[in-house]
Protein backbone atom coordinates (compact mmCIF):
# COMPACT_ATOMS: atom_id res chain seq x y z
CA UNK A 1 0.00 0.00 0.00
CA UNK A 2 1.48 3.27 -1.01
CA UNK A 3 0.49 5.23 2.10
CA UNK A 4 2.08 2.62 4.33
CA UNK A 5 5.22 2.88 2.20
CA UNK A 6 5.19 6.62 2.81
CA UNK A 7 4.59 6.10 6.52
CA UNK A 8 1.13 7.64 6.28
CA UNK A 9 -1.96 5.77 7.40
CA UNK A 10 -4.70 5.06 4.89
CA UNK A 11 -7.55 7.51 5.44
CA UNK A 12 -10.87 5.65 5.56
CA UNK A 13 -14.36 7.11 5.73
CA UNK A 14 -16.78 4.62 7.28
CA UNK A 15 -20.41 5.50 6.54
CA UNK A 16 -22.45 3.22 8.80
CA UNK A 17 -25.55 3.90 10.89
CA UNK A 18 -25.43 0.71 12.96
CA UNK A 19 -23.23 1.21 16.05
CA UNK A 20 -22.60 -2.55 16.25
CA UNK A 21 -21.53 -2.86 12.60
CA UNK A 22 -19.39 0.28 12.86
CA UNK A 23 -17.68 -1.08 15.97
CA UNK A 24 -17.02 -4.48 14.35
CA UNK A 25 -15.59 -2.85 11.23
CA UNK A 26 -13.37 -0.47 13.20
CA UNK A 27 -12.13 -3.34 15.38
CA UNK A 28 -11.27 -5.37 12.27
CA UNK A 29 -9.40 -2.38 10.85
CA UNK A 30 -7.58 -1.81 14.14
CA UNK A 31 -6.45 -5.45 14.22
CA UNK A 32 -5.19 -5.32 10.63
CA UNK A 33 -1.64 -5.03 9.42
CA UNK A 34 -2.23 -1.82 7.45
CA UNK A 35 -1.92 1.53 9.18
CA UNK A 36 -5.21 3.34 8.87
CA UNK A 37 -7.18 6.19 10.33
CA UNK A 38 -10.95 5.81 10.32
CA UNK A 39 -13.45 8.64 10.36
CA UNK A 40 -16.99 7.47 11.04
CA UNK A 41 -20.25 9.17 10.07
CA UNK A 42 -23.72 7.75 10.64
CA UNK A 43 -25.82 8.93 7.69
CA UNK A 44 -25.66 9.89 4.03
CA UNK A 45 -26.07 13.62 4.57
CA UNK A 46 -23.17 13.73 7.01
CA UNK A 47 -21.07 11.64 4.62
CA UNK A 48 -21.50 14.24 1.87
CA UNK A 49 -20.74 17.08 4.31
CA UNK A 50 -17.55 15.24 5.33
CA UNK A 51 -16.50 14.66 1.71
CA UNK A 52 -17.26 18.25 0.71
CA UNK A 53 -15.70 19.60 3.91
CA UNK A 54 -18.79 21.48 5.02
CA UNK A 55 -19.65 22.75 8.50
CA UNK A 56 -17.95 20.82 11.29
CA UNK A 57 -16.05 18.81 8.66
CA UNK A 58 -14.26 21.84 7.19
CA UNK A 59 -10.83 20.35 7.93
CA UNK A 60 -11.73 16.71 7.27
CA UNK A 61 -9.05 14.64 5.56
CA UNK A 62 -9.73 13.41 2.06
CA UNK A 63 -10.32 9.66 2.32
CA UNK A 64 -8.31 7.10 0.35
CA UNK A 65 -11.24 4.70 0.65
CA UNK A 66 -14.93 4.92 1.53
CA UNK A 67 -16.71 2.02 3.24
CA UNK A 68 -20.39 2.70 2.56
CA UNK A 69 -23.49 1.01 3.93
CA UNK A 70 -26.45 1.08 1.53
CA UNK A 71 -29.23 1.40 4.11
CA UNK A 72 -28.69 4.78 5.73
CA UNK A 73 -30.96 7.44 7.25
CA UNK A 74 -31.47 10.89 5.71
CA UNK A 75 -29.77 9.98 2.41
CA UNK A 76 -29.38 6.40 1.23
CA UNK A 77 -26.06 4.80 0.42
CA UNK A 78 -27.24 4.54 -3.20
CA UNK A 79 -27.72 8.31 -3.35
CA UNK A 80 -24.36 8.93 -1.67
CA UNK A 81 -22.61 6.61 -4.15
CA UNK A 82 -24.27 8.36 -7.08
CA UNK A 83 -23.27 11.82 -5.79
CA UNK A 84 -19.69 10.72 -5.20
CA UNK A 85 -19.30 9.21 -8.66
CA UNK A 86 -20.87 12.26 -10.35
CA UNK A 87 -18.59 14.73 -8.56
CA UNK A 88 -15.32 15.34 -10.45
CA UNK A 89 -13.47 16.02 -7.17
CA UNK A 90 -14.69 12.83 -5.48
CA UNK A 91 -15.25 10.23 -8.20
CA UNK A 92 -11.75 8.76 -8.02
CA UNK A 93 -12.11 7.78 -4.36
CA UNK A 94 -12.74 4.02 -4.25
CA UNK A 95 -16.10 3.14 -2.71
CA UNK A 96 -16.68 -0.25 -1.13
CA UNK A 97 -20.32 -1.10 -0.51
CA UNK A 98 -20.79 -2.98 2.76
CA UNK A 99 -24.23 -4.41 3.37
CA UNK A 100 -26.18 -7.37 4.70
CA UNK A 101 -28.27 -7.43 1.50
CA UNK A 102 -27.35 -10.41 -0.67
CA UNK A 103 -29.54 -9.64 -3.67
CA UNK A 104 -28.05 -10.00 -7.16
CA UNK A 105 -30.09 -7.07 -8.48
CA UNK A 106 -28.89 -4.86 -5.61
CA UNK A 107 -25.28 -5.87 -6.32
CA UNK A 108 -25.72 -5.17 -10.04
CA UNK A 109 -27.22 -1.76 -9.23
CA UNK A 110 -24.27 -0.86 -6.99
CA UNK A 111 -21.83 -1.69 -9.79
CA UNK A 112 -23.99 0.22 -12.29
CA UNK A 113 -23.53 3.24 -10.01
CA UNK A 114 -19.75 2.65 -10.21
CA UNK A 115 -19.08 1.07 -6.82
CA UNK A 116 -15.55 -0.32 -6.78
CA UNK A 117 -16.41 -3.35 -4.69
CA UNK A 118 -19.34 -4.95 -2.90
CA UNK A 119 -18.86 -6.98 0.28
CA UNK A 120 -21.32 -8.56 2.69
CA UNK A 121 -21.35 -7.78 6.41
CA UNK A 122 -20.01 -8.80 8.76
CA UNK A 123 -16.82 -8.14 6.85
CA UNK A 124 -14.07 -10.69 7.32
CA UNK A 125 -10.62 -9.16 7.90
CA UNK A 126 -8.97 -11.05 5.03
CA UNK A 127 -11.75 -9.97 2.67
CA UNK A 128 -11.36 -6.35 3.78
CA UNK A 129 -7.61 -6.31 3.17
CA UNK A 130 -8.06 -7.94 -0.23
CA UNK A 131 -10.34 -5.02 -1.02
CA UNK A 132 -7.67 -2.58 0.20
CA UNK A 133 -5.07 -4.13 -2.09
CA UNK A 134 -7.41 -3.87 -5.06
CA UNK A 135 -8.94 -0.45 -4.36
CA UNK A 136 -6.09 1.51 -2.81
CA UNK A 137 -3.06 -0.59 -3.77
CA UNK A 138 0.28 0.74 -4.93
CA UNK A 139 -1.25 3.40 -7.20
CA UNK A 140 -2.82 5.44 -4.39
CA UNK A 141 -1.35 8.95 -4.48
CA UNK A 142 0.68 10.10 -1.49
CA UNK A 143 -0.95 13.53 -1.45
CA UNK A 144 -4.62 12.78 -1.75
CA UNK A 145 -5.65 16.42 -2.18
CA UNK A 146 -3.86 17.04 -5.46
CA UNK A 147 -3.91 15.30 -8.81
CA UNK A 148 -0.72 14.21 -10.54
CA UNK A 149 0.05 16.66 -13.33
CA UNK A 150 -0.45 14.02 -16.04
CA UNK A 151 -3.93 13.01 -14.81
CA UNK A 152 -6.86 14.47 -16.80
CA UNK A 153 -9.06 16.73 -14.71
CA UNK A 154 -12.40 15.69 -16.19
CA UNK A 155 -12.02 11.91 -16.53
Amino acid sequence: MSNAAYGKPIEILLVEDSPDDACLTMEALKDGKVRNRVNHVEDGEEAMHFLRRLGKHAVAPRPDLILLDLCLPRKSGREVLEEIKQDPDLRRIPVVIMTTVDDREEIREAYNRHANCYVNKPVDLDQLFSVFRVCVGPSAPRDRDTRPTDEPKDA
